[in-house]
């Protein structure tokens, strides 16, 4: 549901009548009070359990639509944006703990890559759900109430699911938990470090491509409607290369992987920046696999580097990252369009996307072996 931010901020933008550099404002403080609390689910799973920490963080998200929805200006929807980041911090470390803790070393990379793409269909879902509507002639205002009501009651379901008991740990689960973790659970902190690193610069691409691409297809000439679509194809390539990067990531290795996704990231983002605009709406799809299929990749290999025992730690200071990125990404790239341009920020994008791969042939060091041989 908290993707679908970035298909109704094109509309707000016109509603309110906003500059790029307040449209990455805005998408910022969402992911500034994400980041803080995603650096935070992890102690709060840690106290209250990984199934009721998602269902809390629904309840915040449907107050973040409500308060969207009755917005009188810019500032209330600022507010608004932030109580969504809050919810959405507040799901994506403890359910990567539960989808590792069901699996041993094998398979977990996969299984991650797949969890990763079912959120990529409700991103998909809702967001096509909101582009369509809107072409409808529906308010969105309308739009973003039936997102409150859905996400709370979608919190209601998953508060019942916390009286259900979670599957037991595996054996070689228990014999790595007699081990003693650090307080964050980090087993090598300076390859940890340079992942935060790898992170960080991957989600500035991935932020700013998707709050950007609509505003692109607007400067080629589409209309509001088909514009915002491109958001949604953009979301639809990511539910394919998510799932397909967590399965690269298994066969091939860290390094392999990721440096043949951001590599296609960033021809890909140069492709639509010069490619006529028929061309360039076509060539979003593949774009969306590998611009969002490469936290498959590094999410994946997360794993790798945390004590079971921590899981859920170390996957909120990997998430934390991601999302303070993802605040400042789509302010600087609105910086540089509202200044030189939007195909000069576009531009940086893919040069940022190759930027990322120089750490990835260190931390391929410390990769455990599970490797597919298939």
């Amino acid at each position: 549901m908290s993707a679908t931010v970035y298909v109704v901020l094109p509309v707000i933008a016109q509603a309110f009548g906003l500059s790029y550099a307040q449209v990455g404002l805005f998408k910022g403080m969402k992911s500034i009070a994400q980041g803080v609390f995603e650096i935070l689910s992890g102690f709060i799973s840690d106290r209250l359990g990984e199934v009721r920490v998602l269902a809390l963080g629904l309840l915040v998200s449907a107050i973040g639509f409500l308060t969207l929805t009755v917005s009188p200006g810019p500032g209330v929807v600022g507010i608004a944006l932030c109580f969504v980041g809050v919810g959405t911090a507040l799901h994506h470390a403890p359910s990567s703990c539960l989808v590792v803790s069901a699996y041993g070393d094998r398979g977990r990379r996969g299984a991650l890559g797949y969890y990763n793409a079912s959120g990529d269909v409700g991103k998909l879902a809702f967001s096509a759900l909101f582009s369509a509507a809107i072409t409808l002639g529906i308010y969105w205002q309308s739009l973003t109430l039936a997102f409150a009501a859905i996400t709370a009651a979608a919190a209601v379901f998953i508060a019942l699911q916390a009286r259900r008991p979670l599957q037991a740990k595996t054996a070689q689960e228990e014999e790595k938990s007699t081990e003693e973790p650090s307080r964050w659970g980090v087993l090598h902190v300076a390859p940890f470090t340079a992942l935060l690193a790898v992170v960080f610069i991957q989600t500035l691409v991935q932020a700013g491509a998707l709050v950007f691409v609509a505003f692109l297809m607007l400067e080629k000439g589409l209309p509001l409607a088909l514009a915002t679509a491109a958001t949604v194809v953009l979301l639809l390539g990511g539910v394919f290369g998510k799932a397909f990067c967590g399965q690269l990531l298994e066969r091939y290795g860290v390094k392999v992987a990721f440096s043949l996704v951001q590599t296609l990231t960033a021809a890909g983002l140069i492709t639509i920046i010069f490619a006529p605009s028929w061309l360039a709406f076509a060539v979003l799809l593949p774009l969306g696999a590998v611009v969002q299929g490469s936290t498959s990749v590094t999410y994946g290999f997360t794993a790798d580097l945390v004590h079971p025992a921590r899981m859920s730690r170390g996957y909120a200071l990997l998430y934390g990252s991601s999302a303070l990125s993802s605040a400042a990404g789509p302010f600087m790239f609105g910086l540089l369009a509202d200044g030189p341009g939007l195909a000069t920020a576009m531009l940086a994008m893919s040069a940022i996307a190759l930027l990322a791969v120089l750490p990835v042939g260190y931390l391929a060091r410390f990769e455990s072996d599970q490797l597919s041989t298939a």
